[in-house]
Parts: C-alpha cells; sequence; structure tokens
C-alpha cells in the first residue's frame, strides 16, 4: 500500500485505461504500414498491460523486462526495413516504444510523458495519409489523450464515458479558430522540414518506364483514383482520352522499356487544342500525364523528343498543372534513319511464327503499311482473342505463344504483340503507357481517372500522317475505350453501376478533391496569394507574420473577455415563474412592479375563478420552493417547472 505523496500521484485505474485507450488508437493509426508480424505482439503486449494495471494495485514491470522487450524492438524493426532510419522505420519505432512506454507509466509524471509522446506519435500518421478520413481518424484520437491528461489531475471528477469525451471536443472545438489563423498565416517553407517523402513506400505505385506483359495487373484492379482534370470547355469523347505518360522503344523479347531520347521535342502540326487543369495523386513516377498529345511542359517539368512530361524527382505528393494538348495532330512527319532503325529493332531468335507472318504481310502488301496495319486488327478481331485479366504465363517466344495459343491478355499483351507485327513487317511502331478513358463527375463536371484506367497501346509511323495512334485492344474489346475499364474492384456488379451509388461516389469524390486541395494542397504560392483579393499581390513571410501575430492576439483577447464575463448563474426557479407570469399577461393579468408574488397569483386567482385552484397550489408551491427551502431539491423544482407547462388558463368571458 502507497502512502501520502506516493499514493497522491499514482496514476487512477480510470486515467490508466484512457491512456491505454489513446496508446492503442494511436497504434491502429500506425498499423496499416507497419509488419502485421510487429503490430500484433504491441498490442497483445497493450492489452496485457491493461488487463495487469487497471486495478489499484498496479504491480510494476520489472527492468529486465523492459530492457529486452526494448532491444528486441529494434532488432524486430532493423530486420523488417534494413535500418532504423527513414519515414517508416521512425513510425514504427515511434510507436512501439510508446507501447513500451505504458510499461512503466505508473505515476501521473510518466503518464504526462506517455501522452506527450502519444501527440507526437499521432500526428506522424499523418505523414503517410493526409486525406479527409485518415485526418479525421487521427483528430479523434485527441479525444482520449486530452481525457487522459485531464484524469490525471489531482482531484478531477469521475464521470461517465460521454461526459469525459464531451469536454476535450469542447476544448477542440474552442480552439479550431486559432489552428485556422495558424493553418493560413504561418509562414510556410517550399519543401518539408524533413525533405520531402523518399523511397519506394512513401507513395502508390504508379505507371513505370518498363513494361512486361503482365505487370500491369495490380493497376488494373486498383480503382483508387490516379487524377483528375478539369477542362476549360466541354470534355472530349470518351475514344479520344488518351493520357500519354511513357513511349517505349527498347524491346529485349520480353519486356519494353523508355529509351532516353535527347534533343528537342519532335515536330507537331495541330489542327485544334483543348485546354485542361490536371489534379495528380502521389504515384513514384518521374512523367505526368497529360492528353495525348501535350504541345507544351508546364513548370518543374520538360517535354522529351517524344512528347512525354518528365520531372526530375518523382511524384510522391499531389500536384496540380495547366495543359494544351492536341487532339488530332501530325507528330514528326519526317522520320530520321536513326531512329527508324530503333523504332524496327527486334532481338534475334524470338518469336518466328511472328515473323513468318509478318514476312507474309510484307510480301502481300508491300509498302502499303497502313493495309499491313489493318491485317493485324483484323487478326485480332476474328481471331478469338479474349480481353482478360488473368491470361495464362507465357514463355521465351510469348509473342508467338499469345498469338497462335493462348490468345487470352489484357491491354499490355495486346499494344506488345501489335507493335511486334509491325516492327516485323517493316513500320515503325513504339508502345505507349498512360490511362485511357475515366469517369465523368456529373455533380462537379470533371474527370475521374483512375488507376484501373490504366492502358497500353501502340503508334505507327506512317509517310505522310507521322505518328499515329493504333489500340489493338479496342479490335478485341471495344467496350474497352468506349465505356472505360469499369471491370476493375466490383464494375461489374450491378450495385456499383447503380444510380444511387454513382451519386454518391461522385459527392464523395467532389469532397476529397475539395479537401485535396484546399486542405493538402495548400502550399507556398496558395499562401502568398491569400491576400490578393485585399489587394496584397505578395503576401511575404513579414505581412504573413504580422497578420498571424494580429489575429493569435485577437483571438485570445476574445477568449479571455469570455472567460472574464461572467453570466449569472441560472435559476430554473424563476424562469418557470416567468413562464407562468408570461402566459398570464397574455390574458391581461400583468404583474405590477411592486406586487409580491402571493398577492399577483392571488389576483389571478380572482380573476380566473375556473383555474383558482391550480393558481392557488402553484402559488403556495412556489413560495415554500422560494422562502421555505435554501437549497431546494432539483426534482421539486422540475416537478414545479412541468406544473406551470401543464397549466392552460383560459380567458373568463364577459
Amino acid at each position: 500500500m502507497k502512502f501520502g505523496r506516493a499514493a497522491r500521484s499514482t496514476v487512477t485505474p480510470r486515467a490508466f485505461t484512457l491512456l491505454c485507450i489513446t496508446v492503442g488508437w494511436t497504434l491502429l493509426m500506425h498499423a496499416g504500414h507497419m509488419p502485421a508480424w510487429l503490430s500484433m505482439p504491441l498490442a497483445l503486449v497493450l492489452l496485457a498491460r491493461w488487463v495487469q494495471g487497471r486495478g489499484r494495485q498496479r504491480p510494476g514491470i520489472a527492468l529486465w523486462i523492459k530492457l529486452p522487450l526494448v532491444a528486441l524492438l529494434v532488432v524486430a524493426i532493423i530486420s523488417a526495413y534494413g535500418t532504423l532510419f527513414g519515414r517508416s522505420p521512425g513510425a514504427t519505432l515511434a510507436a512501439g516504444l510508446l507501447v513500451l512506454k505504458v510499461l512503466e507509466s505508473d505515476t501521473r509524471r510518466d503518464g504526462r510523458s506517455a501522452i506527450a509522446f502519444a501527440f507526437f506519435t499521432l500526428m506522424s500518421a499523418l505523414l503517410f495519409d493526409q486525406g479527409l478520413i485518415g485526418s479525421l481518424l487521427v483528430g479523434l484520437g485527441l479525444l482520449p489523450a486530452l481525457a487522459t491528461l485531464r484524469a490525471l489531475q489531482p482531484g478531477a471528477p469521475v464521470g461517465s464515458p460521454r461526459r469525459e469525451l464531451l469536454l476535450p471536443a469542447v476544448m477542440l472545438l474552442i480552439s479550431a479558430p486559432l489552428a485556422l489563423t495558424g493553418f493560413l498565416f504561418v509562414p510556410r517553407l517550399s519543401t518539408p522540414l524533413w525533405g520531402g517523402a523518399s523511397g519506394p513506400e512513401q507513395a502508390p505505385t504508379g505507371l513505370a518506364d518498363h513494361m512486361t506483359p503482365g505487370n500491369f495487373t495490380q493497376l488494373l484492379v486498383d480503382d483508387s483514383p490516379a487524377l483528375r482534370v478539369a477542362f476549360d470547355g466541354p470534355p472530349p469523347p470518351n475514344k479520344e482520352r488518351y493520357f500519354r505518360a511513357y513511349v517505349m522503344q527498347r524491346y529485349d523479347g520480353r519486356s519494353w522499356a523508355v529509351v532516353p531520347a535527347r534533343g528537342l521535342p519532335a515536330a507537331i502540326q495541330a489542327s485544334n487544342s483543348i485546354a485542361y487543369r490536371i489534379d495528380l495523386e502521389p504515384n513514384a513516377s518521374r512523367v505526368l500525364p497529360a492528353l495525348d498529345v501535350p504541345l507544351e511542359a508546364p513548370p518543374g517539368a520538360h517535354l522529351s523528343r517524344d512528347h512525354e512530361l518528365l520531372v526530375a524527382k518523382p511524384v510522391d505528393s499531389r500536384r496540380s498543372y495547366r495543359m494544351h494538348s492536341a487532339l488530332h495532330y501530325r507528330l514528326e512527319p519526317r522520320l530520321g534513319q536513326r531512329e527508324r532503325r530503333r523504332d524496327l529493332q527486334l532481338p534475334r531468335g524470338y518469336n518466328p511464327r511472328t515473323h513468318a507472318l509478318a514476312d507474309a504481310w510484307r510480301t502481300r502488301y508491300g509498302s502499303d503499311h497502313a493495309a499491313i496495319v489493318n491485317a493485324a486488327l483484323k487478326l485480332f478481331h476474328d481471331g478469338g482473342f479474349v480481353y482478360t485479366l488473368s491470361p495464362p504465363p507465357l514463355g521465351r517466344n510469348s509473342i508467338d505463344e499469345f498469338l497462335f495459343s493462348t490468345k487470352q491478355g489484357f491491354c499490355e499483351h495486346y499494344s506488345s504483340s501489335f507493335t511486334v507485327l509491325m516492327r516485323a513487317a517493316g513500320v515503325p511502331a513504339r508502345v505507349v503507357t498512360g490511362y485511357q478513358g475515366g469517369y465523368w463527375n456529373d455533380f462537379a463536371s470533371y474527370l475521374l481517372v483512375r488507376n484501373s484506367d490504366a492502358h497500353a497501346w501502340s503508334e505507327v509511323w506512317l509517310a505522310g500522317q507521322g505518328w499515329v495512334r493504333v489500340d489493338p485492344t479496342a479490335a478485341v474489346r471495344p467496350d474497352r475505350v468506349s465505356l472505360g475499364a469499369a471491370a476493375a474492384a466490383g464494375g461489374d456488379l450491378p450495385w456499383y453501376q447503380a444510380g444511387w451509388a454513382r451519386v454518391v461516389r461522385d459527392q464523395w469524390d467532389l469532397v476529397n478533391r475539395l479537401w485535396n486541395r484546399g486542405v493538402v494542397g495548400f502550399d507556398t504560392l496558395r499562401q502568398q496569394a491569400l491576400l490578393t483579393p485585399f489587394g496584397v499581390r505578395h503576401a511575404d513571410w513579414g505581412t504573413l507574420a504580422m497578420i498571424l501575430a494580429l489575429g493569435c492576439t485577437l483571438l485570445l483577447a476574445l477568449a479571455g473577455a469570455l472567460t472574464l464575463w461572467r453570466r449569472p448563474p441560472r435559476d430554473p426557479l424563476a424562469a418557470a415563474q416567468r413562464r407562468l407570469q408570461r402566459r398570464l399577461a397574455r390574458l391581461g393579468i400583468v404583474r405590477g412592479a411592486s406586487e409580491g408574488p402571493r398577492d399577483y397569483l392571488q389576483r389571478a386567482a380572482r380573476a380566473l375563478p375556473d383555474c383558482a385552484g391550480q393558481l392557488q397550489a402553484l402559488s403556495a408551491r412556489y413560495l415554500w420552493l422560494r422562502y421555505g427551502e435554501s437549497a431546494p431539491a432539483r426534482q421539486y423544482v422540475r416537478d414545479y417547472a412541468q406544473r406551470v407547462r401543464e397549466f392552460r388558463p383560459r380567458a373568463v368571458a364577459r
């Protein structure tokens, strides 16, 4: 048993339970990026500590148990990530140490230290997910943390669980104006203090600069947003919604890869252009998708020779850029000999049957390359090919096996085999990857392109036309181009295409878009343009700091005034009596300025003989509660107020 100061400093069972809830919620926020074999033992340790320590007699955990657990945590993180440094290893280490901190949180001082560490670890979850749902979940984690701090105060009152969380919620609501002021006016850096995200785990994997038939499967079943497009005018038809990403020329018999090309962008003759804005989600790629074909590069990107939009660093955060693209064009009307050799290159010793078929076409059609293209498309259309996301595996001569044996695949298989056929027949060709289609959001008038809209097609060079887009997948499954990739993530289910589901998806995606643009995308440039409507064209750090200081001063002054302003305590008995007087006043019986309650109600009883008994009872009850008791019970006051509400006097007919 503990006595004196030691007993007063011990964490109460209620505070300890709230502390475990806070730590458990924090661990849950990090579970998505932690290995399951590590997060589950940490959860079990926390649960065992809560069961062991929820009583008033809380035995401590021996040092010889705690130190090996810390060492084991470090070894586990190094074995999982190979290092202790970085976003994921660091966050995992913080979450693990927070759980182990609960093992020694027996005093109020230790409890406050654990909560301070929990605040930091909880906020670090925003490094992984800054979406609306993730931010709300992190915000909810503040409620048990603040409730724990309140419960750790000496002599803190014990209330119901609902009341325990009500006060922290009010505290967060009161602090919202100050937080909003800081969000808007705290000067922002052009890049985060931690130097930006890095590493392959920092963003969802998007399109890569190489392609092997079959490696799109992960994207094609991913229904998460890839980009959103808002057009200055009407959107293009679905068959022209091709978003160019990578152009691939090198083929090794199995995979396609980008060949970095130096020099100015290839010449293009555009008959018309379309203006639009793209909001791109993080994808860890070094390319900015653009409607085929982009005419210029946005700031921070450059236009390659093949009209790719390339950036120096992977896109690991949301990015917005405005674009102009040509939907009808002649790209590179003249093809140099070096480029022609590159776009006819095929490795030796692969796919003999494909080469034999291409040689037959070359013999039959000669230099009529358009006829060769049509022959290949007719082969795909009439040859019994099937579009599927689960094709059988292919061997060394993958094109031969696909064209003459399996005949099952998706866009990668068709674009790859078509391009090989074209090159074998003497037609310069290359593979292009990007996105096709998208879902038009009627609610907010923008195009939502999902990762499941990832697509691969071909480009062939024809004399007099330049590079021409050919989509062999459309010859096998036209609805893939006319309707988009609706097969991913339950798109074939009736409820997924139901009208109510479309409305919900439209509105929810609009909410996410507004959140991303208004909160996550609130960067330095937007902050500096914040005061433009007030005549300040460029808000520098000094201006922002002055406004921040002024805003905080005003808010604190207002909070101080509200704190010092003491409203008189509410008197429910007087409120009930005023209600009774208002009802009598509507009948012409108004209480005089110097008239006491007994005389007033006696006069009302004489004026309303039908209600005399009720008025006399109310008068006696009120006088007893007001003058006969120094502190009447609440139940008696509520009973009097209920009788007043039930009193319905009527005017006497004259």
